[in-house]
């Protein structure tokens, strides 16, 4: 899934929506994404639909959140939970999921400290700060 290439990327989402959907064998990161598209029946439409949204444009300013980048956030946080990088994010997200008991919204809670971190990285102009993203999660876990 490693590409700049928006169309190449955004076609890995709608071919394992699209194996889903055609009851065809699901491989890799298919299986992730569409465990995500399942929890999100709202994004659903879009991937039944590649031709009108794989060039489609998401701008915040316009009040439109990107629902590739949403489940790619997904996807970056069950890729880090499987292996515990950076190290620590499974036991946080595991207090997370304690507290909420749903691991959508424990995913969506950890999803807000991804995008402080990402966010931070842009602001600055600098390589994402691991230590940004733990401490926010810190605060979630122990501020509840």
């Amino acid at each position: 899934m490693f590409t700049h290439d928006r169309r190449q990327l955004r076609e890995v989402f709608f071919r394992a929506w699209r194996n889903h959907r055609d009851h065809l064998p699901l491989s890799g990161v298919e299986n992730i994404i569409v465990d995500i598209a399942l929890r999100h029946p709202e994004y659903q439409p879009l991937l039944e639909h590649p031709e009108r949204h794989e060039e489609q444009d998401y701008l915040p300013e316009m009040g439109a959140t990107n629902p590739f980048l949403h489940m790619g956030m997904h996807i970056a946080i069950a890729e880090q939970l499987s292996i515990d990088q950076p190290h620590g994010v499974r036991a946080l997200y595991q207090r997370l999921l304690q507290q909420s008991n749903d691991p959508h919204d424990a995913q969506h809670r950890a999803m807000e400290c991804l995008s402080e971190m990402v966010w931070q990285a842009q602001r600055n102009g600098t390589a994402p700060d691991e230590a940004i993203y733990l401490s926010c999660l810190k605060r979630l876990v122990f501020s509840a």
